[in-house]
């Protein structure tokens, strides 16, 4: 099989993309596998790691304020196909698929226009523009929430199919919590807090972590903190750390970016994290307690209902941005939780009901199906 993968910007695009190519190489070994991205995205850093081929095509997206970077991105959004088609003759693949962000429109629009079978996969609940542009001319729109079908109502119900988020290796509630823990350095320390903004940076989560980290596991050597910036917010965060006079403090980590999450999420005790479908995804595989912190700034506010979902049930705490307080009810909230192993523990199992443990297999059942095999 030769298949191309599309879909970036934001890992919550990126790591579905190469959760489904995992799945068709392990399924359909000798396949040629290749993605096609942005020259600015997180892609750059995560595909080639991968060891896939990248292509790029110019595309940019649509800012919601008026602006004349806008005239550009339209531009971009009548001429990219045309890039993408030169890709698509270039590689002549069997099957595109998308897993959203802008990059996804001209690579598998003009996929369409070529009459090659295509699918979409939308992690969200409220599907992004590209995947509403494209649905209704797609062989399958793989979904997430089956709640997503219900703003797609252009494309045929028949093509709608829900099988849950793909996830990488990796990523199992039968992860040796001990192995990790002694693969990421813990041993000797009796809790392992990992916080994390998003795979570009979120300033306030990064702002209210590095205050948990002054005012409280600064003072607590026996947890062993982590904190991933992202790269946009690199720079102004390693400033306030130093500030705070946190670099040589033993049990607290800065760092850009987790590329082993799996391995990261399995020794955590607590997770403290924005609330993305995929990020949800695998911590409720990963069986864990967490406390999400919301993106405001996202299309009908999905990541406070994606987080809604799993708080009700009492697999996890949500915390607004609005609500922060200078990182104050994010240090209280963590502190308590910390301190009562139980909670987390139920908290944990409550988190893994939400699991789609079979996504993977689903998925390749629709893609066998797709290309007729």
């Amino acid at each position: 099989m030769r298949l191309l993968m599309t879909g970036g910007g934001t890992s919550g695009h990126v790591n579905p993309a190469l959760a489904i190519a995992e799945t068709v190489a392990m399924n359909a070994p000798g396949s040629e596998i290749a993605f096609v991205g942005t020259p600015r995205g997180i892609e750059n850093k995560l595909v080639p790691k991968a060891g896939y081929e990248l292509y790029h095509v110019d595309v940019r997206g649509i800012r919601r304020s008026l602006s004349p970077a806008n005239l550009r991105a339209a531009y971009l959004a009548v001429t990219s196909p045309h890039e993408a088609m030169k890709i698509i003759d270039s590689f002549k693949p069997d099957l595109v698929i998308g897993t959203g962000g802008y990059v996804s429109w001209p690579v598998v629009k003009a996929a369409q226009s070529a009459h090659i079978p295509t699918m979409l996969h939308e992690s969200n609940a409220y599907p992004g523009i590209a995947v509403k542009m494209l649905a209704h001319g797609a062989d399958r729109v793989l979904l997430n929430f089956a709640k997503t079908a219900e703003y797609l109502t252009k494309c045929d119900p028949e093509k709608l199919v829900v099988v849950g988020n793909p996830l990488r290796a990796g990523f199992t509630p039968t992860a040796d919590k001990e192995a990790a823990r002694h693969a990421i350095g813990a041993d000797g320390y009796e809790k392992v807090v990992l916080s994390y903004g998003g795979s570009m940076g979120a300033q306030y989560v990064n702002e209210a972590v590095l205050a948990m980290m002054r005012d409280y596991t600064s003072h607590h050597p026996e947890i062993l903190h982590t904190l991933a910036v992202g790269s946009i917010e690199w720079a102004d965060a390693n400033a306030m750390f130093d500030s705070y006079g946190l670099r040589d403090v033993p049990n607290l980590r800065l760092v850009e970016y987790i590329y082993d999450m799996p391995t990261e999420m399995a020794a955590a005790d607590l997770i403290i994290c924005r609330a993305g479908a995929m990020t949800i995804s695998e911590v409720a595989m990963m069986r864990r307690p967490a406390i999400f912190i919301p993106s405001p700034n996202v299309t009908e506010n999905h990541q406070y209902k994606n987080a809604l979902v799993l708080a009700e049930a009492g697999g996890a705490v949500i915390i607004e941005e609005k609500d922060l307080d200078g990182g104050k009810r994010l240090t209280d909230t963590a502190s308590e939780l910390l301190r009562d192993d139980e909670k987390r523990t139920q908290m944990g199992q409550i988190a893994g009901n939400f699991a789609v443990e079979d996504a993977n297999r689903r998925i390749w059942t629709e893609i066998r199906r797709v290309l007729g095999k």
